[in-house]
């Protein structure tokens, strides 16, 4: 039986490697290490790396094991999810290796300037409804370039079409500078070394079983010049979750 979810939120009071700021709780008292992540934690200057929405952390970890020589932090705010990377980064003595678990709409309060030179973003609610929503959207774009170096590298992988036509079409609006693209990436891999491919989610795993396509884009944000949303209607995914049909009856949104 899986351990239960007040057992997971009690251990992970005690782990080292995770730091618990919801919104409730940082609207009130500041995260003292925003701008001191490689001196009070990761103890060395490698680059920093974010993985948001990252679940159960399973990409976070692997990435920590695959490159040693850089840092890693997974965030999201559901923590029972979290548990499960965290603990793996712990029995594994990675040190390379933290956990955030705060609201992504804050995420910019825990991160000071070019103190991060790259996010992924793997297999995102795609928000068909609401763009503001969308971790790839301008709304956020504009929070990651609080933090994101010059030109920092913003990955996004996902099985879901409707957010990477959005993103590919945020993207060439805004003059973004694409870096890779592929809307197949195991049929057609845009590096058949990257680590994109190499690394599998246990979702991911479940949308190749159920033959969907996963589609990356890899992208450069700039620091200079406005962002803008592409004013274009993208057809709606016939899908919201993992054997689960979409709610609205609409057939395309922007």
């Amino acid at each position: 039986m899986s351990k239960g979810k007040l057992a997971k939120f009690a251990d992970m009071e005690t782990y080292e490697n995770v730091f618990q700021y919801p919104y409730s709780v940082v609207s009130d008292v500041p995260f003292g290490m925003r701008g001191h992540w490689h001196e009070q934690y990761f103890n060395n200057q490698n680059p920093i790396i974010l993985e948001l929405g990252c679940g159960k952390g399973e990409y976070t970890v692997e990435l920590a094991k695959r490159y040693p020589d850089r840092n890693f932090i997974g965030v999201d705010i559901k923590g029972a999810r979290m548990w499960t990377g965290a603990t793996l980064a712990l029995q594994q003595g990675l040190k390379n290796v933290a956990f955030l678990r705060t609201n992504i709409e804050i995420i910019d309060r825990f991160f000071a300037d070019d103190e991060v030179q790259e996010i992924w973003l793997t297999f995102s609610d795609p928000q068909m409804k609401n763009p503001r929503k969308r971790l790839s959207s301008t709304y956020f774009l504009q929070r990651y370039r609080r933090f994101l170096v010059d030109r920092g590298i913003i990955h996004l992988k996902t099985d879901s079409n409707f957010l990477y036509t959005y993103t590919s079409l945020m993207a060439g609006h805004n003059h973004l500078p694409v870096e890779a693209q592929t809307d197949d990436l195991y049929a057609c891999p845009v590096n058949r070394d990257s680590v994109a491919v190499s690394i599998q989610t246990y979702y991911e795993q479940m949308w190749l079983a159920r033959g969907l396509n996963i589609k990356y884009i890899r992208f450069q944000l700039p620091h200079e010049g406005a962002l803008e949303e592409p004013d274009v209607e993208i057809p709606l995914d016939d899908y919201r979750s993992y054997h689960r049909s979409k709610r609205s009856s609409l057939e395309t949104s922007k």
